[in-house]
């Protein structure tokens, strides 16, 4: 699954264009690379999100782990499930 899909279906953020613009941005790492948003993921992966920082304060790293690869859409309760936070 692709990791724009991944980050929308699981609820990480909330539009897939935002996910589009996060990756085309740098800001989307998958296992410490900068990830395209077409990159495929696998179980295990690690994605993490760098938010923008706002003036006067630092950027935000949230470090998330695969834990299962969906097919097709999920429930907002199993969407939690997806993934794990690291860090």
């Amino acid at each position: 699954m692709r990791v724009d899909k991944f980050l929308q279906i699981s609820r990480l953020v909330k539009r897939r264009a935002t996910a589009n613009t996060l990756c085309s941005r740098g800001n989307v790492l998958v296992n410490m690379n900068p990830a395209k948003a077409g990159k495929t993921l696998n179980v295990g992966d690690r994605i993490t999100i760098i938010s923008d920082p706002l003036p006067m304060a630092e950027a935000e790293e949230l470090t998330y782990e695969v834990l299962e690869i969906p097919t097709g859409n999920v429930s907002k309760t199993r969407a939690a499930t997806l993934y794990r936070l690291v860090k």
